[in-house]
């Protein structure tokens, strides 16, 4: 359970779309105290689910073989089934011209959005598919050791890995952070096709195949 918990968060933080967000309002007046509102947010989210999901269950994990736990299986599958279709859609548009696309309205009032509305908006930038891909596994899971806390702690903090390290070197680096994070944006910006490509695919074969194989046996 905690490596894939821990392969599902990797591609969580990764994933271009909310850190292009996160990053925009990281540079953005005020930026390091609208960041950690959207960290809170973001962690908030990922608690809330992993709670929910906990309750639902009960804290008993399906037996194997019976129709939950084969649900569980099936549902690990379809999403890594989408995840090869996404990377196998943006392998297609590698090397085409891309249409400008206009900016959403939320980004242009950005430097006079509040804390609040910050938090706000980090549960709507969360790759839920992924997500769901966690919740897949936790649903799997029976909390009755450290280790399995720890599972869900893991899978929370490396699903927010990322942004915590911008955060942190925007708080204490400030006047370097501006130029190293609009070079980070530019480089999501110019690479987004390769970046969800590899992460879609390596996630979306370890899902099918892991899946398939618990299947089997």
């Amino acid at each position: 359970m905690i490596l894939d918990l821990v392969l599902i968060g990797l591609v969580i933080t990764l994933e271009p779309i909310p850190l292009t967000a996160f990053l925009l309002i990281l540079m953005s007046k005020g930026g390091v105290r609208k960041g950690a509102a959207f960290i809170f947010g973001w962690l908030l989210s990922l608690a809330a689910v992993v709670a929910l999901t906990v309750l639902v269950t009960g804290n008993k994990p399906p037996k194997p073989s019976t129709a939950p736990s084969l649900a569980a299986l099936a549902a690990k599958i379809l999403i890594g089934v989408v995840l090869l279709v996404v990377a196998e859609r943006h392998r297609r548009r590698l090397g085409q011209p891309k249409k400008p696309k206009k900016p959403p309205k939320w980004q242009t009032g950005i430097d006079n959005m509040s804390p609040w509305v910050v938090i706000g908006l980090a549960p709507l930038t969360q790759p839920w598919g992924l997500v769901a891909a966690g919740v897949a596994t936790i649903v799997e899971a029976k909390l009755d050791s450290v280790q399995s806390y720890i599972a869900l702690f893991l899978f929370c903090i490396v699903s927010t890995a990322v942004y915590l390290v911008m955060e942190l070197y925007a708080g204490f680096r400030p006047e370097r952070a501006q130029a190293i994070l609009g070079s980070v944006r530019t480089w999501i910006d110019t690479h987004t096709d390769q970046v969800i490509i590899g992460v879609s695919l390596g996630l979306g074969l370890w899902l099918v195949g892991k899946s398939i194989y618990l299947l089997v046996t």
